[in-house]
């Protein structure tokens, strides 16, 4: 008698090395979403310099909150805090991630 299918044993061993593999493959994929993140807001960091310098050459002054660059245009809301959840600050004319 020729039954077709898997045995109970086959099942346990292709679950068993699946679960191993996804349990390897999970910590290297939360570092590398880490370290997106942390590129992402440095990214961030760099858009919102440019935009106090432009805002410097066209205002003549210094921005001294992320919000005068926000209500001058140069800026968007959703442009002043990272996907990490840092803020986006103004300190001594250079923005920071805190």
């Amino acid at each position: 008698m020729n039954k077709k299918g898997f045995t109970l044993l086959e099942m346990i061993l292709v679950v068993s090395v699946l679960s191993i593999l996804f349990l390897l493959t999970v910590p290297s994929i939360q570092k590398v979403l880490e370290v997106v993140d942390r590129k992402g807001c440095e990214a961030l960091v760099k858009v919102v310099d440019a935009a106090i310098v432009q805002y410097r050459l066209e205002v003549g002054t210094t921005p001294t909150d992320v919000y005068d660059l926000i209500s001058a245009g140069y800026l968007d809301e959703s442009q002043i805090e990272c996907t990490n959840g840092k803020s986006i600050v103004i300190t001594a004319g250079e923005a920071d991630a805190r």
